[in-house]
């Protein structure tokens, strides 16, 4: 494996850590991994750094819905155009083309559901190339970008026994 891809492996697994750190668990120089972190901005394949934030534990609203988008093409609209249009609006974290029963996956982010439904209804459905949307509500979180989030070993169902 090369030294960029081991990088890239170290920094999904924690971006926090200091260069030194990084430095000494590939076995090359400090002034060497300033250089390809700064390599990999600059091509674009580094593209930002973020939390991951467990939502259960934050005195806040925020729901998330994972949305089947189905789409149809004609002869000047391709994918990119379509997911290029979707990807501006702020409340689309996440856009995925995918492969089977629906063309995009789309994760969106809102204060309500209420909230969520009507950006869908009112701002995805519209778009004419749009056939269908399916909406899920994200009930819980369990792991997110490999991450165990919570506390989810207590069971609070009822047990029900006939």
């Amino acid at each position: 494996m090369d030294e960029k891809r081991e990088l890239l492996d170290l920094l999904l697994d924690s971006a926090r850590e200091s260069t030194a750190d990084i430095a000494r668990q590939l076995g090359i120089e400090e002034a060497q991994v300033e250089a390809l972190v700064a390599e990999l901005e600059d091509e674009g394949t580094i593209r930002g750094y973020q939390a991951i934030v467990d939502w259960d534990t934050v005195d806040a609203e925020r729901v998330t819905a994972i949305v089947e988008l189905n789409v149809e093409l004609d002869r000047e609209t391709k994918y990119t155009d379509i997911a290029a249009r979707i990807a501006k609006f702020p409340e689309v974290s996440d856009l995925k083309l995918v492969s089977g029963d629906y063309d995009f996956a789309l994760e969106v982010v809102g204060d309500s559901m209420h909230d969520v439904s009507m950006f869908v209804s009112e701002r995805i459905a519209p778009i004419p190339e749009v056939t269908q949307t399916v909406t899920h509500f994200v009930m819980d979180t369990y792991k997110e970008r490999g991450i165990e989030l919570g506390d989810h070993t207590d069971d609070d169902r009822l047990t029900y026994s006939p």
